[in-house]
């Protein structure tokens, strides 16, 4: 399907239901609404009844709702004004996820109301080393919507999540808009919204607050096929986490195509703009473009270590065959970051076919965490973490880049590691038009170094 095809379809998913379609209030199956009784079974009366002949179920406002695994069906609204609270028991859920849709066609999630994940009931404790919440054996998702088609998931509010958050696996044809996601920065683990395996989507509008990936397309690792991630479409986010702002991987077990994020705000991240290929999946044809970032340092265990833009195509093991990244198209993007841009590919998965336009980043250390390196992970192949001095370009194990109007700039802290303008090793086909930039120490490197 075209792009232009694709929004035509998101702008009709967007005209909503019937204005005549029935109105189904949870209270009136029986739910109590009181913040303590479990109301998942009331609450799935009120959808099964609704599924019938389509209609609107109605959490209302004012009221608070224990649940634990919900099961939505097509063809209905599920419309959320008062405030889901999930269970902290695990023995209350059918499954590991608490707003649940498997094959649903024509569903839609809506509402002004909330879903409150209650995250620190699921760690055993903090960890100030780390950084982090220590997290108990088992932690449900928020949602899990499997092979649905023609959903459309608008205005609501979830967050606190323990773990991941809006994931849809195997979806295609899905409209995500103006959603908040307010997580915990310290909860691992709890990504905003994560498009796995699935096709013609596009988020757009979305306010994502995480300790993981903020929007992240996947393809995870499963015992059926449910066919690529393409042509999604990420625009007009406003995007704060601990770890990547935007990002494909890095579970890449399929191919990733036609991929475009567009017109974002990351204020957090530790890499803004990341593509992490691990796996034998193709990634191609992705497009960055009109984004703002900043990223810097966190504790140990997070993953990132301040790049601005990482392009990475490492062997999860020794045993990978890896596939291919090529035909990436990074423009009009600029940011503030404490480590390098990245496009680093292996020996056997060379980058190919990289064109950075009109991209400016300053480069500047503001945190006190242990700098000079490089964030590989996950992988069994090389160093997780590798020593490495940070030039503001950093490529290697590359064919056919372009930098093209792109500019480096150093901020007034400039540790030892801070070095050349650009470094370039083991590149075929390095191409600069306009390329400004001096190194951070210039009485001991060049600007540009190539070796």
């Amino acid at each position: 399907m075209s792009l232009k095809k694709f929004l035509l379809l998101a702008a009709a998913l967007a005209t909503g239901f019937s204005a005549t379609a029935k109105d189904f209030s949870v209270l009136d199956y029986g739910a109590a609404g009181d913040g303590a009784t479990l109301d998942t079974a009331a609450i799935q009366r009120a959808i099964d009844a609704a599924a019938v002949s389509g209609g609107r179920v109605v959490i209302p406002r004012g009221r608070k709702f224990v649940v634990a695994t919900l099961v939505l069906k097509s063809g209905i609204d599920f419309h959320l004004s008062g405030e889901l609270l999930i269970s902290t028991n695990q023995a209350d859920y059918a499954s590991d996820g608490v707003i649940t849709a498997l094959d649903a066609a024509n569903l839609k999630i809506t509402g002004s109301g909330k879903i409150s994940g209650r995250s620190l009931s699921f760690m055993t404790g903090y960890d100030p080393v780390g950084e982090w919440w220590l997290f108990k054996e088992w932690r449900p998702k928020m949602f899990m919507l499997v092979r649905c088609t023609n959903l459309v998931v608008r205005d609501i509010t979830f967050g606190d999540a323990p773990y991941w958050g809006l994931h849809l696996l195997g979806c295609t044809h899905v409209l995500v808009e103006n959603v908040t996601v307010a997580n915990r920065f310290d909860v691992p683990n709890c990504d905003g919204i994560d498009p796995d395996h699935s096709r013609d989507v596009e988020i757009r509008r979305c306010h994502v607050r995480s300790g993981d990936d903020a929007i992240v397309v996947k393809n995870t690792r499963q015992t059926q096929d449910y066919g690529p991630c393409a042509n999604i479409v990420v625009r007009d986010c406003v995007l704060e986490t601990q770890d990547s702002g935007v990002k494909i991987g890095t579970e890449t077990t399929a191919d990733i195509h036609d991929i475009h994020f567009e017109h974002c705000k990351i204020l957090r991240s530790s890499r803004g703009l990341t593509i992490q290929l691990r796996d034998e999946g193709n990634i191609y044809n992705i497009d960055f473009s009109d984004i703002q970032f900043v990223s810097r340092y966190h504790g140990d265990p997070w993953w990132g270590r301040g790049e601005a833009i990482s392009l990475t195509a490492i062997p999860r093991t020794n045993t990978t065959k890896l596939g291919m990244l090529y035909h990436v198209h990074i423009w009009n993007v600029s940011g503030r970051a404490e480590n390098s841009v990245r496009i680093c590919g292996s020996p056997g998965s060379r980058i190919d076919d990289v064109l950075l336009e009109n991209v400016s980043v300053t480069f500047d250390r503001w945190t006190s965490y242990r700098g000079g390196l490089f964030d590989n992970r996950p992988t069994k192949v090389m160093a997780d973490i590798e020593p490495h001095g940070n030039p503001g370009f950093m490529i290697s194990q590359a064919d056919e880049v372009i930098l093209r109007r792109c500019r480096v700039s150093w901020g007034r802290n400039r540790p030892d590691y801070f070095t050349h303008a650009l470094e370039a090793e083991g590149v075929k086909g390095l191409y600069l038009t306009d390329f400004i930039g001096e190194p951070a120490h210039p009485e001991r490197d060049e600007a540009i170094w190539i070796h």
